[in-house]
């Protein structure tokens, strides 16, 4: 595995511009930091050059940025009813070697409230309250363990290795700190991760979603009212409506749901 993890980082680096990395790169190998290693939210064998420490350093870099840009809430009835539901989420997650941290925001760095949620590598959560207030608590379940799903398959990481190459991620990870180029990263890096996920990576974590809401004890099924919910409130809107445009279209987020749980299927659930 190691000698088909080193071909396919040469191939990624040689199509997205990174040849000038191609020495430190060497360095790197020679060094072992480039691991390959099983992803238990994929079931695939992806090839990593960082590790789960670096990880964890960046999140916690780029979530001290959100918390100095993004009002987040105060609210100890949110606060708690959010921490029930993430708690019994975190618990049953694939994932172990993480601690899981959960925020509420009121608003973003524009001042706005979102109908929105996201999630950071190192294995931070942040909810909109406008978001907290249009759903139920199974269907809030399903929204958190959808978030933390992202974070157990590592698509941040993905994300980040192809936008970023490994000096990028050295820096916004706080190896770096003294280098001019470290906030300029960690804010880079917040704007890949709060892009749209491709759909593949949408729907790995609506599957995942699904087991954790119903080993957690939430009623599984709560994914699809969540996103026939969310889907009528977003017709009412003239504004833009961050949730569904971040996402695939919601009939196919349904049909994957349904396929999970081994439900019937209908014409609707095949109509974008």
């Amino acid at each position: 595995m190691k000698g088909r993890g080193r071909c396919n980082l040469f191939s990624f680096f040689w199509q997205v511009g990174f040849i000038s990395l191609l020495s430190s790169l060497y360095s790197l190998l020679l060094s072992g930091c480039i691991t390959s290693e099983y992803n238990v939210g994929t079931h695939t064998q992806d090839t990593y050059f960082y590790s789960s420490a670096r990880e964890i350093a960046m999140g916690s870099n780029i979530h001290k940025q959100i918390s100095k840009e993004f009002k987040l809430s105060n609210n100890p009835y949110d606060i708690e009813r959010l921490d029930n539901i993430a708690k019994r989420i975190a618990q049953v997650v694939d994932r172990k070697e993480l601690g899981y941290y959960f925020y509420i925001v009121e608003k973003d760095d524009e001042g706005k409230g979102q109908v929105n949620a996201f999630s950071l590598p190192g294995g931070y959560t942040y909810i909109f309250k406008d978001l907290m207030e249009k759903l139920d608590d199974d269907e809030l379940a399903f929204v958190v363990a959808h978030e933390v799903a992202h974070i157990v398959s590592r698509h941040h990481i993905k994300r980040l290795q192809a936008a970023m190459g490994y000096n990028l991620i050295l820096v916004a990870s706080g190896a770096a700190k003294s280098d001019p180029g470290f906030t300029e990263s960690v804010a880079f890096a917040l704007a890949q991760m709060t892009m749209s996920w491709s759909r593949e990576d949408e729907l790995n974590a609506d599957g995942l979603a699904v087991k954790y809401t119903k080993a957690a004890g939430f009623d599984p099924q709560a994914g699809i009212r969540a996103q026939e919910k969310l889907y009528q409130e977003s017709k009412k809107e003239i504004r833009s409506f961050t949730y569904f445009r971040t996402h695939p279209y919601h009939a196919q987020r349904i049909r994957n749901i349904k396929e999970t749980l081994l439900l019937p299927l209908g014409v609707d659930d095949y109509i974008n």
